[in-house]
């Protein structure tokens, strides 16, 4: 079993850019994290605001850690998640 995160981001009018710069830099050190198996942001081609995420990790203290590490701290809570008008995250686990 696996712990499943998906989550969607919408963007201030304005702030997409400077979202998406963020989301750029979290993609490489998201998919080095060592309980991380699966970390693919997506953007909307009709809505460039709105950025939806697919986020597979080993077990919910994975997903923990991820929130955590310096890299989503900085970038995540940081930089991109102030420049946010929503934020939504739904939670699952695999079926084996």
């Amino acid at each position: 079993m696996a712990f499943v995160v998906t989550a969607r981001w919408v963007a201030k009018k304005g702030e997409e850019d400077e979202v998406l710069r963020c989301v750029r830099e979290l993609i490489p050190a998201s998919r080095a994290e060592p309980g991380c198996r699966f970390y693919q942001p997506n953007r909307d081609p009709d809505d460039t605001r709105t950025f939806f995420f697919y986020e597979i990790y080993d077990d919910e203290e994975a997903y923990a850690a991820h929130g955590e590490s310096e890299h989503f701290q900085r970038l995540g809570f940081g930089d991109a998640i102030p420049r946010l008008e929503s934020r939504e995250r739904w939670f699952y686990v695999t079926v084996e």
